[in-house]
């Protein structure tokens, strides 16, 4: 238990404790994010992107991220203070690995959080978000030397030669999976410490809601959430 700042209204800290415990277990714990890195956050308009943007950007950080439809780039783009460059990925055809490197004068980025990524590439893909999604050679041929790779993907498979090519770069790849707090009593204060530092009033993270959602409407709305429909944060009060 952590006591709840009194400017923090009771949805919003609801709403931010999920994708706040996910986003700085992987700029804090997981890579490291400090000022003057850059970062690149996958579907920036995803609830735990909106988040990610905010705490990268707390800590100095440059982000970059990629939209995957027009509301999401124009969501993206009123971003204050604003993103360093949106990528529209929402028509398959921009090279997000290009465009990144273009970004970084060729250097490549420091952190990238992804939001799945394509192991394999078929042809027979129908076109959906999946399809969007880039490819892991796009991932890795975009970060820089001693770059971070922070994966949601929980069934990456690395091949001998993507493996040397990270290997060349001196890069680390690292799964994201905010469950592991949990698994070890030893871990409990970095815990207890996230939960604090993400409903903090003077860091507060803005999360990305829907309207609150009275309790008889429960059980849809969690049919839409398991069914990934849903574009923003739900928030049952009772």
């Amino acid at each position: 238990l952590v006591r709840k700042p009194e400017k923090v209204c009771w949805v919003e800290a609801a709403g931010t404790i999920r994708d706040g415990v996910r986003a700085y277990t992987a700029l804090h714990y997981l890579s490291q994010v400090s000022p003057g890195k850059t970062v690149l956050v996958m579907d920036g308009a995803s609830p735990f992107g909106t988040i990610a943007i905010q705490l990268a950007q707390h800590r100095g950080a440059k982000v970059i991220s990629t939209a995957y439809s027009l509301e999401d780039k124009q969501y993206l783009e009123r971003l204050r203070p604003p993103v360093a460059r949106v990528i529209d990925a929402s028509n398959g055809k921009l090279d997000v690995a290009e465009s990144c490197l273009e970004e970084t004068g060729g250097l490549g980025v420091d952190i990238v959080l992804d939001a799945g990524v394509k192991l394999y590439s078929a042809e027979d893909e129908s076109t959906s978000k999946s399809q969007l999604l880039p490819h892991k050679h796009d991932i890795i041929t975009l970060l820089g030397v001693g770059g971070h790779w922070i994966t949601t993907e929980k069934n990456l498979q690395l091949d001998p030669p993507d493996s040397h090519s990270l290997f060349l770069k001196g890069a680390t790849v690292s799964f994201l999976n905010d469950e592991i707090w949990n698994l070890s009593n030893l871990q409990q204060g970095k815990y207890l410490y996230i939960l604090l530092t993400t409903s903090d009033p003077l860091f507060h993270l803005r999360p990305q809601l829907d309207e609150p959602i009275p309790l008889y409407e429960a059980k849809v709305s969690m049919e839409i959430v398991q069914k990934n429909q849903a574009r923003k944060r739900q928030v049952i009060q009772f």
